[in-house]
């Protein structure tokens, strides 16, 4: 029921392998016919189901088993010795679910998957918290995530594809993407969670530029649209802004998907599956900004992750995924010269403007009138009509 891929003039998936776990109609009465056991998705989980179906966590084959998990969270490699940079487990409260069982995994009503249960444990779940986030303070989203609403058990297994979850925009598949990208060109990754401002414009495409990016690269901004934190803007909404804003700009050089992921805020080791995520989608490069993927201290203000944290671990590992880190620029916008790096504002002492997120949001909500070097008038049109 697995079929591998190996696409041409593209960089090789992650392992070598892009699977795809997808079951023809032909297969699937047989395999409706052996479930024992029906168990219900929730948003996060539907998210790490999909990468698995269609290749984007490859070459996994299902959810980890107990020895990946331990392998991943203390050397954030799997038994194999594959890099990955967190666990991807699937959990429940239920005490009837054991090792042979085959569940049938849905969704909002969908039949998503089936699942042949190999492995179910008792995690360690505060040993899982300081080695995958460097913490076990609930003020962590992640720590919160897995200590409150993870089930007691873990369960590892292949999984078995019926469809793909239903959702009000549609994500490319690792082979869809691979199809759509140019071939033999570098592809240069923007990862985002939030609405793509003016900033972050001229950050991706100045990647271009970069000394380790070719002269005819593209962009893919590739943004996660699943589950991130509670107050984040919702990815139906997000991908409105995106949809938006890719006919406004019109740049034949930048390309654009959507990830069904389901951010973590693990800082390091999130940017590492994140990069390795990319490769699986055809990407050469991944952009890696100041604290990617990181996340306050809701009492202190005090950042989990040094600024510069996952770009170093990225590196120390970038040779053996293929891949190349492209910094992001850390820009600033300046009445005189417009968005210039940090250090050209200071050295010719410009006049820099800011404004933070909590006052553009306050801004939006009352109505007024948005900076326009702030941010696109699209995207702000979007965000007031949501």
């Amino acid at each position: 029921m697995t079929a591998i891929i190996s696409p041409p003039s593209h960089i090789a998936p992650h392992g070598n392998s892009l699977v795809n776990r997808m079951v023809s109609e032909a297969d699937r009465p047989a395999l409706m016919a052996s479930v024992t056991k029906t168990v219900a998705c929730g948003d996060r989980e539907a998210c790490d189901l999909e990468l698995l179906l269609v290749g984007g966590f490859s070459p996994l084959r299902g959810f980890m088993d107990e020895q990946d998990y331990h392998a991943v969270i203390d050397t954030m490699r799997t038994s194999s010795g594959l890099l990955f940079g967190l666990p991807v487990v699937f959990h429940t409260d239920r005490e009837d679910i054991a090792p042979g069982d085959r569940l049938l995994l849905t969704y909002r009503g969908q039949f998503l998957a089936v699942m042949d249960v190999s492995s179910k444990w008792l995690p360690n779940k505060p040993w899982e918290a300081q080695q995958c986030y460097g913490t076990t303070s609930i003020e962590h989203p992640a720590v919160r995530m897995i200590s409150g609403e993870r089930g007691r058990y873990y369960l590892g297994g292949s999984v078995h594809g019926l469809s793909l979850p239903h959702r009000g925009f549609s994500c490319q598949t690792p082979t869809q993407l691979r199809d759509h990208l140019p071939k033999g060109r570098d592809v240069v990754a923007f990862q985002c969670r939030n609405p793509i401002h003016k900033a972050h414009y001229a950050l991706f495409t100045r990647a271009l530029e970069a000394k380790n990016v070719s002269s005819d690269a593209v962009v893919l901004v590739h943004p996660t649209c699943g589950p991130t934190q509670g107050d984040d803007i919702p990815g139906e909404v997000r991908v409105k802004t995106y949809e938006r804003l890719a006919a406004e700009v019109n740049n034949p050089r930048i390309y654009w998907s959507y990830l069904p992921y389901s951010m973590h805020m693990a800082g390091p080791r999130e940017a590492l599956q994140h990069m390795i995520i990319r490769k699986n989608y055809g990407c050469t490069h991944f952009i890696i900004g100041r604290d990617m993927a990181g996340c306050k201290s809701s009492m202190t203000r005090e950042d989990f992750y040094g600024p510069y944290d996952a770009q170093d671990l990225a590196r120390t590992h970038c040779h053996e995924l293929g891949m190349q880190v492209v910094p992001s620029l850390n820009l600033v916008y300046t009445e005189e010269e417009g968005y210039i790096s940090t250090d050209r504002a200071e050295e010719k002492n410009l006049h820099v403007k800011t404004l933070s997120g909590t006052k553009f949001r306050q801004m939006l909500r009352s109505g007024e009138d948005i900076p326009e070097w702030f941010a696109f008038r699209s995207v702000v049109d979007v965000l007031r009509a949501a």
